[in-house]
């Protein structure tokens, strides 16, 4: 077409006119369509190997992908599939469907954090995004100065009450942490609670524990540009103090001790890059919750010889880990604070199971107390209580989840015979106040049976057993980085033991914990899916309680296994 042909035709004619014709070479062609297909094609190829390289390491012989699991696993759903009334096609067809389509997402959701792309591009990208942009992620707010804050956290004073009705709705239809049924009402899971306590002739202190926006506002927002002499609410919570009053609740909330201390000090009342309080506030807040202990006058005996030392600690705060920044990155560094470990006599403070008060607790007893959380040991709330009251105190202490996890744990306890209410006079309940909002207010009843044989395998008390099994079931593991906490532990269900230590454990089935995170790193642990086989060596719980028991761990919904005496795992090569 000649250049004066163009000139009578408008843009849009020779568009039309020329749509179509690019010409292109075959060569180009094949090189525009393998260029495209190695973009697509690389990573996931990529991946494969390093996931068959890394299993062949751990099991000296070559093994499928983990993308593949997601093919055998239905296989094994329909086999587990026994149902009397759910023996057709289709309903077969459909467990293996639903457990197709979790086992796809749960891969998709690993390779979020541990894919090869991920680990080489998130920890750089973050670092960049944070300091240039004053960007967090999905879990993790920048503050001011340094200061980082936990989304739900944040959500909970942002968003609109706890106990609005379509929000209580919403969350009973939805679903939480995996699971099919949500109580979301405090209020009923507390009142009841409190009276199932009070037929046993026991007095329960309920004490939320204020989260750090409450209390730090200014170091998120420049709407705050000084410390606030009330600390900020959910709009639900003077509705929710005023239900539980009616109910004779006894509460006891130390978050205005809390803002008046820092008003008064200047000093902040929580850590930096961590979603706990300071020690000092931890310390005021377990004099408090003694003072008002005392006002009881249900506590009898002579008191203890408690004493208290001094213990520098530095550390990286949970926030800071849950943005997954470079290891070499100084951009949240580490916060150093001073600990006072408690001591009886020579030995550290520890709980005493015939005390008179029980403190069913989070993460906000366990800081300063349990060691694997980074922060010292035996200086924690319930240390500083004891030291406070000079009187024993037992504890149940579980890291999250504590809207349901420590009352779950105390009612196993008396399903399996154990009465850990004997002799009790007061159960004080510590929990994160966010628990308000996104916790499942479980109905939990506390009943007292009898101790049964349940047929699984244990080893003998202090012994250590080597076992090879094949999982039948395993509780779901966190990702990391998505949870304000570094460690956790799953349960596993063995079948089919073989143990070259002791022939008793031969065609047992078991019971097992093992971790799925340590330090925010997922172990093969949390991994493994029905079917699989591990190697392990085994210990009673029993003897490792102590020094496992506060971490948070996902349990397996099954009454036989809840009832079941568990053991402690460690994976064998």
């Amino acid at each position: 077409m000649s250049d004066s042909q163009y000139t009578k035709m408008t843009r849009e004619e020779i568009a039309e006119e020329q749509v179509g014709k690019t010409a292109i070479t075959r060569t180009m062609a094949y090189a525009l369509l393998g260029a495209f297909l190695a973009t697509i094609l690389t990573v996931p190829i990529i991946q494969h190997g390093i996931e068959v390289r890394a299993g062949f390491a751990a099991k000296g012989h070559w093994v499928w992908p983990k993308a593949y699991d997601a093919l055998r696993i239905p296989g094994n759903a329909v086999k587990a599939y026994h149902h009397p009334s759910h023996q057709g096609f289709w309903d077969k067809f459909q467990a293996a469907n639903a457990s197709f389509m979790r086992e796809v997402k749960a891969y998709e959701k690993a390779l979020e954090e541990d894919s090869f792309v991920a680990r080489a591009s998130l920890p750089p990208t973050q670092a960049m995004t944070a300091e240039f942009l004053g960007l967090g992620n999905e879990q993790v707010f920048l503050g001011r100065d340094g200061w980082l804050f936990y989304q739900p956290e944040v959500g909970y004073l942002t968003g609109e009450g706890f106990l609005n009705p379509h929000l209580l709705l919403s969350r009973s239809r939805s679903g939480h942490a995996g699971e099919a049924f949500v109580q979301p009402n405090p209020v009923k899971a507390i009142v009841d609670f409190n009276n199932q306590l009070r037929e046993r002739g026991i007095h329960l202190i309920m004490m939320p524990a204020p989260v750090k926006p409450m209390i730090e506002p200014e170091r998120l927002s420049k709407r705050y540009q000084a410390p606030l002499p009330i600390p900020l609410q959910n709009p639900s919570y003077a509705e929710f103090l005023k239900q539980l009053k009616a109910a004779g609740v006894d509460i006891l909330d130390v978050s205005p001790a809390l803002a008046k201390a820092k008003l008064e000090s200047g000093q902040p009342q929580f850590l930096i890059t961590d979603t706990h309080w300071t020690p000092e506030a931890m310390d005021m807040a377990a004099g408090l919750l003694a003072e008002h202990t005392r006002g009881l006058n249900l506590l009898k005996g002579p008191e203890l010889s408690l004493t208290r030392s001094s213990q520098p600690v530095t550390n990286t705060g949970d926030i800071a880990a849950m943005l997954k920044l470079p290891a070499d990155s100084k951009l949240y560094p580490k916060q150093s604070v001073t600990v006072q470990p408690v001591w009886n006599g020579n030995a550290p403070f520890k709980p005493d199971p015939a005390a008179q008060i029980l403190v069913l607790g989070d993460s906000f007893s366990n800081i300063f107390s349990l060691e694997a959380m980074g922060w010292g040991a035996s200086a924690g709330f319930v240390e500083q209580l004891g030291y406070h009251l000079r009187q024993p105190v037992d504890a149940i202490l579980r890291n999250d989840a504590a809207a349901f996890a420590t009352r779950e744990l105390l009612a196993k306890d008396l399903a399996q015979g154990r009465d850990r209410l004997a002799g009790k006079k007061i159960v004080v309940w510590q929990f994160a106040m966010r628990e308000l909002g996104v916790g499942n207010w479980k109905m939990i009843p506390l009943k007292l049976g009898e101790k049964r044989e349940t047929g699984m395998y244990v080893p003998a008390a202090g012994k250590t057993v080597e076992v090879r099994g094949v999982v039948r079931a395993a509780s779901t593991a966190p990702r990391p980085g998505s949870v304000p906490y570094k460690d956790h532990i799953v349960m596993l269900h063995l079948a089919d033991l073989e143990s070259p230590d002791d022939p008793a454990a031969a065609g047992r089935e078991a019971v097992v914990f093992v971790w799925s995170m340590q330090d925010n790193n997922a172990t093969p642990a949390a991994r493994l899916r029905s079917g699989d086989t591990v190697k392990l060596s085994l210990r009673r719980w029993s003897d490792v309680t102590a020094k496992y028991e506060a971490i948070n761990r996902s349990e397996l919904e099954d009454e036989t296994l809840m009832l079941a005496e568990p053991n402690w795992g460690e994976p064998l090569k």
